[in-house]
């Protein structure tokens, strides 16, 4: 991928900016249905899911979106932007919306509240070097796994980075590291 978006309305996006442009991809912060044009590819940051699906909605940017993801662009969602790709968000609010183009079932904040957070070494499946530094802040949790998902890595037996053809999701934040091989892992597929 040459041209990659991030979806810049809400939460951690400068990071994965600066992680695409060190790995010598053009980034392009989204923020309206026109920065959609050209894309290769979006990267889906954290921040706060509710009120990511509510500006998505705002910004005219939820329908571009939809269908840009339904014809097969390819999307890394982080977090916040795992949750928005899920197919079922457990326990989201009535008027919360997602893209549905990940067969997961997801729970929010189901790692626990801010004090809760954590950082780990994650055996990630297909990348080599070694345990890749995972920063987990209020992060959701897959529930459910669908048939054609493949589970990439997990923490005490429950899944936190998967991926789907061109739709790869953490339930942590990669972009809270120095460490580029999620981020190439996504622009390699």
């Amino acid at each position: 991928m040459h041209k990659v978006g991030v979806l810049a309305l809400q939460g951690a996006s400068q990071r994965h900016v600066e992680a695409l442009t060190a790995l010598g991809t053009h980034a392009v912060e989204v923020r309206t249905p026109q920065d959609l044009g050209g894309i290769d590819g979006l990267i889906l940051p954290g921040g706060e899911s509710t009120t990511m699906s509510k500006l998505l909605d705002l910004s005219g940017l939820f329908e571009p979106v939809t269908e840009r993801l339904a014809d097969g662009m390819p999307a890394f969602g982080t977090c916040a932007g795992m949750i928005l790709l899920s197919t079922y968000i457990l326990d989201g609010r009535s008027d919360q919306r997602s893209f549905g183009v990940l067969d997961v079932d997801v729970r929010r904040n189901a790692f626990g509240r801010q004090v809760d957070s954590f950082e780990t070494e994650l055996a990630v499946e297909g990348v080599g070097g070694g345990g890749f530094p995972a920063v987990f802040i209020r992060a959701p949790v897959i529930e459910r796994v669908g048939d054609g998902v493949q589970v990439l890595a997990s923490v005490d037996g429950r899944p936190v980075l998967v991926r789907d053809g061109g739709v790869m999701a953490s339930a942590f934040h990669p972009e809270l590291s120095d460490d580029l091989r999620l981020h190439r892992l996504f622009l390699e597929d």
